[in-house]
């Protein structure tokens, strides 16, 4: 009819999808290329088929399949962490409860601890190698709170006279370093970077080095008190 209302009809915009679009999933939040994997078990979901497996002792199992892998982590009530993945076969090893609960606290300590520790500095001391000795044992104070506060620490010892040659300095350099063990070592071994002028960088021991460095001075009073009673044994030898 011509003189009859008009209806509004609404008609969807997008009637229909493509396949793609209707597969397409919402995306979540996107980890950081640097984030830290979190250290722990992996439960019994294994991804792998075969693994190379670490005892809860430290020894090495062989490869084995993730099915004897859970027989034994049931037998012995242990889990299983992953220790490095991207290896071919994939590396993990079977720990208790209590050393996954220990490595976490290492973990979480040593984290706190790089990020106290701030961007390492280079510090940098020049004197005479005629230095008085209450003025040396002034600098050696000031190396030591620098090395404590794992700096680098670039000593400069200038010649003041010709009797100041280059083995009375560079023997200064050792005497500093001798004056704190299992903490400083060279960074830079000492020289001679010009006339009247040697040089060498410091740096705070590595705790692997500071074991090293521990274990190098036991045998070394091992074996002085060996050679103290070897000739105490001939002495008493000879009197007889």
């Amino acid at each position: 009819m011509a003189g009859a209302k008009r209806r509004l009809m609404f008609v969807p915009t997008k009637s229909f999808c493509t396949t793609g679009e209707a597969e397409k999933k919402p995306e979540g939040k996107k980890k950081p290329p640097n984030a830290q994997k979190t250290f722990g078990s992996i439960g019994r979901k294994i991804p792998q088929r075969i693994l190379h497996v670490i005892s809860e002792n430290g020894d090495s199992l062989g490869n084995m399949h993730r099915g004897d892998v859970i027989r034994l982590m049931n037998d012995r009530d242990l889990k299983l962490v992953p220790l490095r993945e991207n290896e071919e076969p994939p590396v993990y090893r079977l720990m208790t409860g209590k050393q996954i609960h220990e490595e976490q606290l290492k973990r979480r300590e040593k984290q706190k601890a790089s990020s106290k520790a701030g961007p390492v500095q280079l510090k940098e001391l020049t004197f005479s190698a005629a230095i008085a000795k209450h003025d040396l044992e002034t600098k050696i104070r000031q190396i030591q709170q620098w090395i404590d506060k794992k700096h680098h620490v670039r000593i400069s010892v200038q010649q003041r006279n010709v009797a100041d040659g280059p083995e009375k300095m560079l023997a200064v350099f050792d005497q500093i370093v001798a004056t704190m063990p299992e903490k400083a070592t060279y960074l830079s071994q000492p020289r001679v970077v010009k006339e009247g002028k040697s040089t060498c960088v410091l740096r705070h021991m590595s705790d692997k080095e500071a074991s090293e460095y521990r274990k190098m001075e036991k045998e070394k009073q091992t074996d002085i008190l060996k050679e103290e009673h070897g000739n105490q044994t001939t002495e008493s030898s000879e009197l007889q």
